[in-house]
């Protein structure tokens, strides 16, 4: 059942994913649009003009799509979708994670570094950790610890790590980010909200049934 109030730019609570045939919330599918010379254009946020269909938010689903030339029957036209299309998708997704990661960070929400993001977590409420994605699973785990002591579970909040170091130096405008905590705001739920797309679109999994889940692959363990 869909959440009440929640409304995509067509007006209505649930689309259907073109693929599978199987509906869903409009921010856990991906809409499409006609563009010029009839190309299937990914319409990220929902805004833009004419007709859209709708895929599921997994690039599996998005290459099949593509493969099987579902969008010229969704469409009832013939339209061109390019090869490349599943991975310009996961590029779009980054970018607006990376933005909204961005934009939370400029709004005084963002404490970078091993020994800052370990007393955000002791003395602030925090809505998240961020570890690089090239990060030592060390670092996660005594950050998890930290979690443990304060709140009895390192799953009590989500943990992302769907990007490289250098993506986050970029976004935040510094050097060497490895570790950082999202301090609670609208502006932190905006950019994880978007990283449980990304990490649904990547992975099939985004963690959004089960808090605290991490999104992007688990760490290794020890041997």
């Amino acid at each position: 059942m869909a959440r009440p109030g929640l409304l995509d730019a067509e007006g209505s609570p649930e689309r259907t994913c073109i693929v599978t045939r199987t509906k869903g919330l409009p921010e856990d599918m991906i809409r499409f649009v006609v563009g010029p010379g009839a190309i299937v254009v990914p319409d990220i946020g929902r805004k833009l003009p004419g007709r859209g269909v709708w895929v599921t938010a997994r690039a599996d689903r998005v290459a099949e799509a593509v493969k099987r030339q579902v969008f010229s029957r969704g469409f009832k036209t013939k339209v061109m979708a390019s090869d490349s299309l599943a991975a310009d998708i996961e590029a779009l997704l980054t970018k607006d994670c990376l933005q909204a990661l961005s934009m939370a960070n400029k709004a005084g929400l963002v404490i970078t570094g091993f020994a800052k993001a370990e007393q955000a977590i002791a003395l602030r409420a925090i809505a998240g950790l961020v570890h690089a994605a090239d990060c030592g699973a060390d670092g996660m785990r005594k950050l998890g610890q930290v979690l443990r002591r304060r709140h009895g579970c390192e799953r009590a909040m989500p943990r992302v790590n769907l990007f490289a170091s250098g993506q986050l130096d970029l976004a935040l405008g510094r050097a060497n980010v490895v570790h950082a905590a999202l301090i609670e705001g609208p502006a932190s739920e905006s950019f994880l909200g978007r990283c449980r797309k990304l990490a649904l679109y990547r992975y099939g999994s985004s963690g959004v049934d089960t808090p605290g889940q991490a999104f992007g692959p688990e760490p290794d363990e020890p041997d």
